[in-house]
């Protein structure tokens, strides 16, 4: 039976990149189950807590809406944010980044018309009010959750096991 697993994540979170990784390196082991992407922001406006990821969000679906690889943006949006630590503020720049897995100009249009904020809004919304996030990277399976433990992330370990014992 299909599981979904819904990830809730920010592109400028270190323990959210390594739990990417640690997930990435797990799910072929599960072809039952389906990952459900959430960015969310953990620090949204006004809040002045490092960059702002809300662009980078409102681009990821811009990417599911036009058909891009979205592990590939997702890899994208992390090396912009935390290895590069390109401004992801800026529209142009985070265009730059993904201009051979989108159309550069409508993505970029997108970003400056706002095309996709309610989604963003929703997104945050369903983490932080209706599914009790309080810290990312978080994961609900079934009736499970696993929640980070605040500047420590999760592990591997916890992901799998989250994996090997879904409720439904």
């Amino acid at each position: 039976m299909k599981q979904e697993l819904h990830v809730f994540f920010d592109y400028i979170c270190p323990y959210c990149l390594k739990a990417h990784k640690y997930l990435k390196e797990l799910i072929p082991d599960y072809p039952d189950v389906t990952i459900v992407w959430h960015p969310c922001e953990s620090h949204p406006r006004p809040d002045r807590y490092g960059p702002h990821s809300d662009l980078c969000i409102q681009g990821y679906f811009y990417a599911v809406d036009h058909g891009a690889d979205i592990l590939e943006y997702h890899e994208r949006m992390y090396q912009a944010a935390l290895k590069e630590r390109i401004d992801i503020e800026n529209i142009d720049a985070l265009t730059e980044c993904v201009g051979d897995l989108v159309d550069a100009d409508d993505f970029r249009l997108s970003l400056q018309l706002g095309t996709y904020r309610g989604k963003l809004d929703e997104s945050n919304k369903l983490a932080f009010e209706h599914s009790g996030v309080w810290a990312v990277p978080a994961y609900r399976m079934g009736a499970l959750k696993l929640d980070a433990v605040e500047n420590v992330g999760v592990s591997k370990e916890q992901i799998r096991h989250l994996l090997k014992n879904p409720s439904i």
